[in-house]
This record gives structure tokens, C-alpha cells and sequence, in this order.
């Protein structure tokens, strides 16, 4: 580990009320054609005209890649579990459109921690997710459920 790397976190460190907020990624259109060219091919994700047309009236980034970047910025800043962020599951709402030009952050609160009844090595971890842009509002709003290992007890 290095001065660079945060300490990895514990199921023995996971507070309810801790929260975490990463840094920003600011979408550009060309990000979100590439994405969506590869994964969410819709023509108000691929092509401004066609937007224009839609609900959206104009170009929007798909819900998976607000879901996506939320993922890359909570790895990028937290938290940072041992053994990396292993999914049971989630519950995820997208409140509003992303456009080129917006600016994401993430703020991430532990809601829950819950010690596992069969194996005593691991917990479960609740979190509230809010990715939220520039404006203050939340565009994307997620309930994730992680298991995070607990630290071995200490070698006699």
C-alpha cells in the first residue's frame, strides 16, 4: 500500500452514518455515444437530431452509464473494502436525465451493517448511493448491498 492508497476498510469499519464523497466526472457527448454505441443503443444516446425528437429533447446518457460511472467514482474514492466491492444487489432509480456537460459526484452513506449468522468471516454492508450533478440534484438514486470481509483475528 502505498501514501497514495486509503487503508482498506473492514466489515469492523463500517459505521452506520459514515459517508464517503468522490471526486466529479464531467460527461461529454462523445462519452456518452461511445457508451451507448456499445451498450445502450437508443437514438436519443446516439445521435443529437434523433434527441430531438424524444422526450428528452436532446442527447441524454443512458441510465446504465450513470450507473457505470457511479461505479468507476465510488472505486476512485471510496469506500474502499478489502478484497474489493462484491455485490449481493441493488435497488436503483434514475430521478433525471444526464446530458453532456453535467458534472457527477457520488455520495455514498452506510445505512446497515449486518454480521453473517453462518459465516463469521464476512458481513453485509447497506448503502444509500446518490450520484448527483452539478445543480445539487440526484440523478440517480441507489440502494446497494455489499459483503465485505471481516479482519482476520490476530495470529498468535
Amino acid at each position: 500500500m502505498t501514501a497514495e492508497e486509503p487503508a482498506p476498510l473492514y466489515f469492523e469499519d463500517a459505521q452506520v452514518g459514515r459517508c464517503f464523497t468522490t471526486g466529479a466526472h464531467t460527461l461529454t457527448a462523445e462519452e456518452i455515444r461511445d457508451f451507448a454505441a456499445k451498450f445502450d443503443p437508443q437514438p436519443f444516446h446516439l445521435d443529437a437530431e434523433a434527441a430531438r425528437t424524444s422526450i428528452f429533447g436532446e442527447l441524454v446518457a443512458s441510465g446504465w452509464h450513470t450507473a457505470a460511472l457511479t461505479m468507476r467514482l465510488m472505486l476512485d474514492a471510496g469506500p474502499h473494502f478489502a478484497n474489493g466491492t462484491i455485490g449481493l444487489g441493488a435497488e436503483l432509480t434514475w430521478r433525471r436525465p444526464v446530458r453532456a456537460g453535467d458534472t457527477l459526484h457520488v455520495r455514498c452513506e452506510i445505512i446497515e451493517a449486518v454480521e453473517s449468522q453462518s459465516r463469521r468471516d464476512r458481513g453485509r454492508v447497506v448503502m444509500r448511493v446518490d450520484t448527483i450533478n452539478q445543480h445539487g440534484e440526484a440523478v440517480q438514486l441507489q440502494v446497494a448491498r455489499v459483503l465485505v470481509p471481516r479482519r482476520a483475528p490476530a495470529q498468535t
